[in-house]
């Protein structure tokens, strides 16, 4: 489980490298939800960054793909409904750098002992 911290520094990488390559981003965001544009991104972040983790590193981008699909977008309220408010399918690949960009950047922190 992600702590509130580590989900706020991961949130701020996606904000920087992916929202603000997202073509459904509302005008003064992100977030996009308080002005009125559901995002899967938002909705699942948390599950999102786990489904990521538990991928592993992989040089493709399906597994990715596929376990989100399980994970995250069995559970999702609008899953089977005429709208999807996730965006992951074409901002994938930025998804999985920006979290892994936070991961790289814990790796190299010395460890407190």
């Amino acid at each position: 489980m992600l702590t509130e911290v580590a989900l706020d520094e991961y949130r701020a990488e996606i904000r920087k490298h992916v929202c603000s390559r997202c073509v459904e981003r509302q005008p003064g965001g992100p977030p996009c939800a308080p002005l009125g544009k559901a995002c899967g991104i938002e909705l699942h972040l948390p599950e999102i960054i786990d489904s990521i983790h538990a991928v592993g590193s992989s040089g493709w981008i399906e597994p990715y793909l596929k376990h989100n699909r399980q994970e995250v977008c069995e559970k999702c309220p609008f899953h089977h409904s005429s709208i999807c408010p996730c965006p992951m399918d074409y901002l994938a690949v930025l998804l999985v750098q920006a979290v892994e960009t936070v991961d790289e950047r814990h790796a190299l922190e010395p460890q407190l002992a």
